[in-house]
Parts: structure tokens; C-alpha cells; sequence
């Protein structure tokens, strides 16, 4: 009777506390290209992002960096000239919970690397970034407003692949 006990109250927990979801882009598949760079997304879960367009069509990246580059020129990437881009997910660097990336603090210059070098590390808490930069020797923080297409541009150089033709 035990037994039966504990089932029951396991499925009620379930029911009455759903396990928690770290959002619409937890599984990236395997063949998922970045759009930026070429590489396979999936390979570097800790430094995923995401875009979702006006269509609804969600596009990978295998970090921020690349992200803001699709975001400031997606045309350059393979949008369409009528895509508008609605939402953007980055992966808080310490939970790796998903969290709007419109609204994340970003550290830049860390000794901490990316897939591809010097990468825009995201933290869904201003004091979570702090202790980042301190501890990683960061040079700035930003957030989303404060980064512009120059500045991606110039962490980009050197680090450039050619995205494979379909």
C-alpha cells in the first residue's frame, strides 16, 4: 500500500508543480546550423541564442556575438527583405536558463571564451554580470541598447567562417 501511496503523491506533485521549462528553445537539433558562422549550434549549448522572425521562424546562433550580427544585418545572413525580427533568447552564462535577451546584462572582454573567441556573455541579473566581470577580469558591461553594429563588428574580425550555400 505504500507503494501505491507514493505513486499517487509523486503524480499529484507533478500535476500540482510541473517541471519547470527553460523555455521554447531547449532542443536544438544536431544538423542546426548558426546562420552566421556555419557552425553546428548544438555543439555549444552553453552559448546558444535565438531569434524568432515575424513568421515565427526561429534561427540558432552559437553565441551572442553572432546573434547581434544577424540582428543588426540579417538580409547579409538570408533573412527575408519583409523578416522582422520579434524576440530574442540568450542563455543566462550561470543558470543557462533561457531569458529575453532585450533585457540581459552582457560582459565583454572577459578571459572567459566562446565557440569563436571574445563573446558578449550573458546574465539574465545586473549583480550576477558584476561578479563575472570581477571574477573573469571583464572590461565592460552593457546591455542590449548600449551595443551597436561596430562594435560587433570589430569582436568579429578574425573569426569569420563562410556560411555553406544550401
Amino acid at each position: 500500500m505504500k507503494k501505491y501511496s507514493a505513486i499517487l503523491l509523486y503524480l499529484v506533485l507533478i500535476l500540482v508543480f510541473p517541471i519547470e521549462s527553460e523555455g521554447k528553445n531547449n532542443d536544438v537539433a544536431a544538423d542546426t546550423r548558426c546562420p552566421v558562422c556555419g557552425m553546428f549550434v548544438a555543439k555549444y549549448p552553453q552559448w546558444q541564442a535565438s531569434v524568432t522572425d515575424s513568421n515565427e521562424k526561429v534561427y540558432y546562433f552559437d553565441g551572442v556575438k553572432d546573434l547581434m550580427a544577424y540582428y543588426f544585418s540579417p538580409s547579409e545572413f538570408g533573412a527575408g527583405a519583409g523578416d522582422v525580427i520579434k524576440d530574442i533568447a540568450v542563455k543566462d552564462y550561470y543558470t543557462q536558463k533561457w531569458f529575453d535577451g532585450k533585457t540581459a546584462w552582457f560582459v565583454v572582454g572577459s578571459d572567459v571564451l566562446g565557440p569563436m573567441g571574445h563573446e558578449l556573455v550573458p546574465f539574465s541579473s545586473q549583480a550576477a554580470a558584476e561578479n563575472f566581470f570581477k571574477d573573469h577580469h571583464g572590461k565592460e558591461i552593457l546591455q542590449f541598447t548600449a551595443i551597436d553594429a561596430k562594435r560587433i563588428h570589430s569582436m568579429r574580425q578574425g573569426h569569420k567562417m563562410k556560411m555553406m550555400k544550401k
